[in-house]
């Protein structure tokens, strides 16, 4: 059985279930049940365990951890996180296969226990939140996570459905389904000039960046919506660091876009009448451009969320190896030319200390510690809360399994 880095105290329950789930060596080392075994873990955590977490009436720590690795003690600040009922949000990104599902996850059931009514999103195209909760939410609307103190909600957001929908829309009443596509984005008008000018093929292909808007529009209800008002945190699971660069820029662009759009169709509006009547009534241009407006406004307030330090806070996960440090490095930078607030970097993955270390185990770890050297000597990532998380042998599944890597990374 593998061993992980755990100098802890304990005040284990006396249920046989989590004493299989984790168990206490002499040394205070936590181990982990057998990862080639998963019938036997799944079991556990999906039935009994689960059950178990339900019921209870207060949170238990079951684990009061004292250093995360053994080389330095390492602490996410968690008080300052969970304190104050405003509401906030957020954010964890980084490269692709470095634990952000996992951490998104066993955050907002931290969150959850903490007696915040919490929902965690996922904006990756390519899902694994149902995964990590072992629930399907996959319909695209808001699903009920079983377990948490506090009302704790997930959903995945689908590009694809929206894609699908679009191509759908698209062809009735021979391609007019656009037009009432657009109108429900404020884009009606839009859509319809288009048309007239006989450029509305290009309507029919969902344009590029639409997984963005769909995320965009997502947190535009966030913010508008009675059915959210209930969330004083949100937690949202992002794509890996390209697709999240593009949305968090996005609001700037179709800002700036829409911009263009409302000055240009002001020098139409005085050209002449033929031109006129391409745009149709002077009133009807003019709810145009107030629902141009309107769409600008919404982009403002989420733009404003993204870079409200009150509101908002971008955490990077990367893992130790020079290459996710380097990207990391680089997403942080690019965070900053956003002005998207972060203060804190999660390194997943940490090897354990071992008095029997096999070679490539220690060539493992030293490549680690020189990646870790990295990020203190780095000009954009020296500066953050450093939060070290372990490599553990089982794979994290469920609300109890989470809440298990809840206390050992969010402290």
């Amino acid at each position: 059985m593998a061993v992980a880095p755990y100098h802890a105290t304990t005040s284990m329950p006396s249920s046989p279930i989590l004493n299989r789930f984790t168990s206490i060596t002499q040394t205070g080392f936590i181990s982990y049940p057998n990862p080639f075994n998963p019938y036997k873990v799944d079991a556990v955590l999906s039935s009994s365990l689960l059950s178990l977490s339900s019921k209870r009436k207060q949170p238990r720590n079951l684990f009061k951890v004292r250093s995360a690795v053994a080389p330095v003690e390492t602490t996410a600040e968690f008080d300052e996180m969970v304190s104050g009922t405003q509401r906030k949000y957020y954010m964890l990104g980084g490269k692709g296969g470095v634990g952000k599902t996992s951490c998104a996850a066993s955050l907002a059931v931290k969150f959850a226990n903490n007696g915040h009514p919490t929902l965690v999103v996922s904006t990756d195209p390519a899902h694994s939140l149902s995964d990590s909760f072992a629930q399907d939410l996959t319909g695209g609307t808001l699903v009920p996570v079983d377990g948490p103190i506090s009302p704790l909600f997930a959903l995945e957001i689908n590009p694809e459905k929206a894609r699908e929908e679009f191509r759908d829309v698209s062809k009735k009443n021979g391609g007019t389904g656009v037009k009432d596509f657009m109108d429900g984005m404020g884009l009606g008008m839009l859509a319809e000039q288009l048309g007239e000018l006989k450029l509305g093929e290009l309507l029919d292909t969902p344009p590029p960046g639409l997984d963005e808007a769909i995320a965009i529009s997502k947190v535009i209800q966030f913010l508008e919506s009675q059915e959210y008002n209930m969330f004083t945190r949100i937690v949202f699971d992002t794509a890996p660091t390209g697709h999240t660069l593009r949305l968090l820029s996005l609001p700037d662009f179709l800002d700036a876009s829409i911009g263009k759009i409302l000055k240009l169709r002001q020098k139409i509006s005085s050209a002449t009448a033929a031109i006129k009547n391409v745009f149709g009534q002077e009133e009807t241009r003019q709810d145009a451009s107030d629902k141009l407006e309107k769409l600008r406004e919404r982009m403002i307030k989420v733009r404003e969320l993204f870079r409200d330090t009150n509101s908002t806070e971008f955490v990077i996960v990367t893992i130790p190896t020079v290459m996710a440090i380097s990207e990391s490095s680089r997403l942080r930078a690019s965070l900053t030319k956003e002005n998207v607030p972060v203060k804190r970097l999660i390194v997943n993955q940490i090897l354990p200390q071992s008095a029997s270390d096999c070679k490539f185990c220690a060539m493992k770890r030293k490549d680690q510690t020189r990646a870790i050297d990295m990020i203190r000597n780095d000009p954009e990532l020296s500066s953050l809360i450093l939060v070290q998380a372990p490599l553990v042998d089982v794979e994290i599944r469920g609300v109890p399994a989470l809440q298990f890597l809840g206390d050992i990374i969010w402290k």
